[in-house]
This record gives C-alpha cells, structure tokens and sequence, in this order.
C-alpha cells in the first residue's frame, strides 16, 4: 500500500488510500479481516508496505493488528519499483506460511484457505478479462499460466491481489532473483515474473475463488464498495450507532452511521456511511460516503464521497406549483 493513491484525489491528499473508511472501517482493515476470517489457523504478525504516511496513519495500521491479535511492523517502499520489489521492502517477514494482498480490494468468499497447498492464487471470473492479470488451470485445477492483460481470450479467471505461500523463503529467493539480474517488465519488478519462476521450479498454484471481488481504486467504485459491503455486513455487524440524534428524520438500511452523528429534518439512505460527529440537516442522502465532523444542510446527495470536516450548504427553497407544472 505505498501508491500515492492519485486516482482517489483529492481524498487522498490528506488520508491514504487504504484508511479511507468503506462502511465505517479503513478499507485495509476490512481487507485484514477477511482476509484472517478464511485462515485455519491465528494470524501472528501482519506488515504493511506503505510510503511515507506519517505517524498518524502508522499508529492506526498497527492498531488493526492488534485489534486482531497480531504483531504488527510497518516496512517502507520509498521508489515506485514494481510489486515484487514492494513485497521484498518487507523481506523479513518473508518466511513460513504467508498471505500477500493489495489493500485496495476487497472480496466475499465462503471457503476456508488449505494450508498444505504448495500456493493459493484468489480469482474471479469476469467477463472481459483483456485488464487484468489471468491464470490458465489445468484438468486438476492447477495453475498452468499467468497471462498478464491477453489480448486473446486464453481465461476469464482474473487474479484480484491476494496471494498464499506455503513457503515464504521461496517467494523471497525468486524475488531477489530478479531483482539481482534485474529482470524487469515495463520498467518494473513484477509478481507475476515471480509466480512464473516458481512455477517453473516445481511450486504448484492453485486458486481460491472469490464469490464477488470489489476495487477501491476511484471514487465511483468505492461507492459502489461501500454499498455492497454495507448489504454484506446487514445483521452482521451493529451498523447504526446507539449515540445516533435523529429529529424528524428517517433512516433506509442499510447504512452505517457512526458515534454522536446528528440528523435533523433529513432522509438517509440507502446505502450511506456517515462518520462520527457529522450533522446533516434538511437534507437527502443516498448511495454516499461522508466522514467524518462533517455538517451538510440543505442539499441533495448521491453517488459521492465527502471528506472529513467539510461544511457544505445549499439554498432551502419553498415551492409553490401549479399542477402540470416542468422544471426546466
């Protein structure tokens, strides 16, 4: 997670990408705990790979880790040199049993990781796979190819970022492998360049299958993220905090609404996060993010995200119309 996060602007100005909240939780966070929710086993330690944050943002990674009873470390990747060289930034956690993500995906999934499986490759099928990374399986369902953006359909089995090692010392000699010989693609060190290697070397793939796959990666599709993770987690998880201060207001689930937030004369809903300390007032919200201490009145929202502390007014109007009246 060491991106600059630039087609998240401006909301990654200030936050990182990766700590912006999809139904009120970091999308990392949501990520981590999904990821260990597949695990047989505890999580030990979890490392995030990250840029220059700051201590803030630091202090809160670590404090995802021990929120799920793990140790965490922060590693730094301080040049844009390709995913396999960010995975290297982190070479000392690189031994035993390890999960690699990208944190800005998302996934629902109902099967449990296998732990004696040489390496397991999470995909989804899609239905133009030409963007994406593919994978080809054999009869056995054992990965024969990775096929990096095909221009020819070869698979519809697209890889979403999440990778499991049995053997983490492995990944971690093929990685310094090209990075020795410097063996790069598109002016980067690439995973895939890796996967292939230890393929050839005898390490078998096979693949976890995701039932949906969401990306953070612009402002539209963390949208639609939140909205879905907010239909996952409806009866789940306390969504709707008991602090909530609402006057003549409704509220359509699902949406999470965070500590001490105030709604007055106002209709939320569906699909809307909120975040602690906002207050909207006469005002219709839906299909939205607002974090949080945020005050919103007199306006009509979809579709949008809203940083934290914003203050933001519309024009109340009173109408009085004729019937078979248009607006133009």
């Amino acid at each position: 997670m060491a991106g600059l996060g630039k087609r998240m602007r401006p909301h990654t100005l200030t936050v990182p990408k990766p700590l912006i909240p999809v139904a009120g939780k970091p999308i990392v966070q949501r990520l981590v705990e999904d990821i260990v929710a597949v695990c047989n086993q505890k999580v030990e330690e979890i490392d995030f790979v990250i840029g220059r944050f700051g201590k803030e943002a630091e202090t809160l990674l670590l404090k995802v880790a021990s929120d799920l009873g793990a140790v965490g470390k922060i590693f730094y990747q301080d040049e844009p040199l390709g995913i396999a060289h960010a995975i290297y930034c982190a070479e000392p956690a690189l031994h035993d049993q390890v999960i690699v993500a990208f944190a800005d995906t998302l996934f629902k999934a109902n099967f449990n990781l296998d732990p004696n499986q040489d390496g397991i490759i999470w995909v989804q099928k899609v239905e133009d796979p030409r963007p994406f990374g593919v994978v080809k399986l054999d009869q056995d369902g054992i990965i024969t190819d990775f096929v990096e953006k095909p221009e020819n359909f070869v698979s519809d089995l697209a890889i979403i970022g999440i990778y499991y090692f049995k053997d983490g010392n492995k990944l971690k000699q093929e990685i310094k492998y090209i990075l020795d010989n410097q063996i790069r693609e598109k002016g980067e060190f690439q995973l895939t360049t890796v996967l292939e290697n230890m393929k050839k070397n005898g390490t078998r793939f096979t693949t976890g299958q995701v039932e949906e796959w969401l990306d953070c990666g612009n402002k539209n599709v963390t949208v639609f993220t939140n909205q879905r993770v907010l239909e996952f987690k409806k009866g789940k998880e306390n969504l709707i905090h008991s602090s909530l201060k609402s006057e003549n207001s409704l509220v359509i689930e699902p949406c999470f609404i965070g500590e001490n937030v105030v709604l007055n004369q106002s209709i939320v809903g569906p699909h809307v996060s909120i975040g602690a300390g906002s207050v909207i007032t006469r005002s219709v919200i839906t299909n939205s993010i607002i974090q949080t201490q945020s005050k919103i009145s007199d306006l009509r929202i979809d579709n949008s995200m809203i940083g934290n502390s914003t203050d933001l007014k519309g024009k109340a109007i009173e109408y009085s119309i004729s019937d078979y009246s248009t607006q133009a």
